[in-house]
């Protein structure tokens, strides 16, 4: 099988459309710190305002953030995580835990941890269907059909 005819229905380049820039990470990175205002993210990143307008305004258009007017003061809003934002965050801690361990090569601070016992997370892992840790060699693309037949 070609690859060429696995990647036609890969979903990797709307989702790098949709959240696949730096500021747009960060923004969705402060949003689930709890930042919910224009003018606490634009503190926070240091980001300039236009650009700021504009990544809000896609990841509103893509449904990862909403714009919701705040109740006491109509004039203002906030930016919040929908379900689809929130889905986001298993692949922003991924993108975290390859940037220690291959670009800066330093343990980051703050750590995600546990709530319950407080404990660091583990390491993200791809897992086979009965659980296993697989690696890059344990693993090929196939058309879903085929995958579907294997059951």
């Amino acid at each position: 099988m070609p690859l060429r005819r696995l990647a036609t229905r890969c979903s990797l380049p709307a989702a790098l459309e949709a959240v696949g820039e730096r500021w747009s990470f960060l923004i969705v990175r402060a949003a689930f710190n709890g930042l919910c205002h224009f003018e606490e993210f634009q503190s926070e990143l240091g980001i300039a305002r236009n650009i700021l307008a504009s990544r809000l305004s896609r990841l509103v258009e893509h449904g990862i953030l909403e714009r919701k007017a705040m109740q006491c003061d109509r004039r203002k809003v906030e930016y919040r995580l929908t379900d689809k934002g929130c889905a986001l965050l298993p692949t922003m801690v991924a993108l975290r835990q390859w940037g220690e361990r291959w670009e800066t090569r330093v343990e980051a601070t703050p750590v995600l941890v546990d709530t319950r016992d407080h404990r660091p997370i583990a390491p993200v892992a791809v897992y086979s269907h009965d659980g296993r840790v697989l690696d890059t060699s344990e693993m090929v693309w196939a058309l879903r059909e085929d995958a579907a037949a294997t059951k």
